[in-house]
């Protein structure tokens, strides 16, 4: 059966022919015919190649709002926002209009520009633990260089990071991590080395025992503990009450380091992040996505004493050809104002959010669905198992073949959602009451289905 969506939102048609021999290659599948043998997988990052849902990844041409485009003409609403940055939905006015002014000046310069003195100055204003920032590409250069840090202010050499939670590639976090890891069943990766893998210590999330456990047997070893305070690499799970201020008083007692890794949740649950949610100050904090504004970026910062060990000021070699690139700089700028400017920005944001969880909690009850619906702000997963999800043990219950059979049927009708189970699902503020009611009916249809089925 070939779809095709028709119109300025998803109104999916049926073709006549249902036989197979009939069904004409999309342009999409046509695409990915061709990059099968121009990349490994076919994809430039392993959860693009819906391996976790079945079925050919979808090549997209444009986006505007909370609209996804394809390379076939059907439009889809987007619940991925590239992973998070686009809170703002895609193609922003404002945001647009000043990459397109910063074009005509420079695309880069590898030099000190004043953009990178101002997105600093603005990511220091909002974010409670940082004094100062160092801009790099990724965020896994700067999960990278902020535990390559912890370690040098320390003079420690083991880290702590929690089963499920997905750090970036590194070596150092390839260690029962979440996300794309989970998603292809590599609870570790070849090339990561015994060493490496030794010096990396795990916990289990929202278990506060399970980390006193390993600061006993450890302590004086352990340079930092780096955690996603929301994660969103199992799904979005929330901290469980107490959870993350055990952490930093443990942390503090024992001369270790916190490390938050905001990359998602980073201006996204809050101007200052997740730790002003919380009320929770850790030692650094990483960030991308959202202060790249789409673009590729990240950064790393927390209390000047430990920021001054980086070179040039300090021994701690980090270096980035790109880092604070102008173009990044720009579009991370524009939308931390257009964010900073409205004080209930997040409040309407979380009420758009509110809406959708209470729809969709609503058609798993009235279809008799075993579910969990985690949602922190304008993060949200829904888990096909019925146990709380609160960590990965916890995740790892879910039924991921019923989750490919809701991704299928979602799309089906128009909406983007994360093509793996173990992924968290964003909202933007152009998630309407219109967006959110056919999103809704999308998703009861989509169970019904199932349910009919099954």
């Amino acid at each position: 059966m070939y779809l095709r969506a028709t119109g300025s939102h998803p109104h999916w048609i049926k073709e006549l022919s249902f036989h197979h021999e009939h069904i004409p290659m999309t342009r999409s599948q046509s695409l990915f015919n061709d990059a099968v043998n121009l990349m490994p997988g076919g994809v430039n990052s392993p959860v693009r190649a819906f391996r976790a849902v079945g079925g050919d990844p979808v090549f997209f041409a444009s986006a505007k709002g909370c609209t996804l485009t394809d390379v076939d003409g059907n439009d889809y609403i987007d619940y991925i926002g590239s992973w998070g940055p686009f809170i703002l939905g895609h193609s922003h006015p404002r945001v647009v209009a000043a990459l397109h002014a910063q074009l005509d000046r420079a695309t880069s310069f590898g030099a000190p520009t004043e953009l990178e003195n101002l997105l600093a100055q603005k990511i220091i204003d909002l974010v409670p633990s940082i004094d100062m920032v160092r801009m790099v590409n990724s965020g896994t250069e700067a999960t990278l260089s902020a535990i390559r840090l912890a370690r040098a202010f320390t003079r420690r050499e083991k880290i702590v990071k929690f089963e499920g939670c997905y750090h970036g590639h590194g070596d150092s976090f390839l260690i029962k991590a979440g996300s794309g890891v989970a998603t292809l069943g590599l609870p570790d990766s070849p090339g990561v080395t015994p060493a490496t893998a030794g010096d990396t210590l795990t916990a289990r999330y929202n278990d506060l025992s399970s980390v006193e456990e390993l600061v006993t047997e450890y302590g004086e070893q352990i340079a930092c503990i780096i955690l996603e305070p929301v994660v969103g690499n199992m799904g979005c799970v929330p901290p469980v009450d107490g959870f993350l201020q055990g952490i930093r008083d443990l942390c503090t007692r024992e001369g270790i380091l916190l490390i938050f890794d905001e990359v998602m949740t980073g201006f996204r649950l809050a101007p200052g992040g997740a730790q002003e949610l919380f009320d929770i100050t850790p030692d650094l904090t990483t960030l991308g996505k959202i202060i790249g504004g789409g673009l590729p970026v990240g950064a790393y910062g927390g209390r000047r004493e430990i920021m001054e060990m980086v070179a040039p000021a300090g021994p701690m070699y980090q270096a980035g050809t790109l880092s604070g690139n102008p173009l990044a700089m720009t579009a991370g700028l524009e939308t931390l104002r257009i964010l900073t400017e409205d004080p209930e920005v997040y409040v309407k944001l979380d009420l758009q959010s509110a809406k959708l969880e209470d729809g969709i909690r609503a058609n798993l009850s009235d279809l008799g669905f075993p579910y969990t619906l985690n949602r922190v702000g304008s993060m949200i997963t829904l888990f096909f198992t019925e146990r709380d999800v609160r960590s990965w043990d916890d995740a790892k219950t879910c039924d991921t073949g019923l989750f490919g059979s809701y991704f299928s049927e979602m799309l089906r009708r128009g909406i983007s959602l994360p093509p793996a189970q173990f992924e968290a699902a964003f909202l933007s503020i152009m998630h309407d009451d219109d967006v959110i009611a056919r999103t809704v009916e999308a998703n009861r249809e989509s169970l019904a289905v199932i349910r009919k089925n099954a």
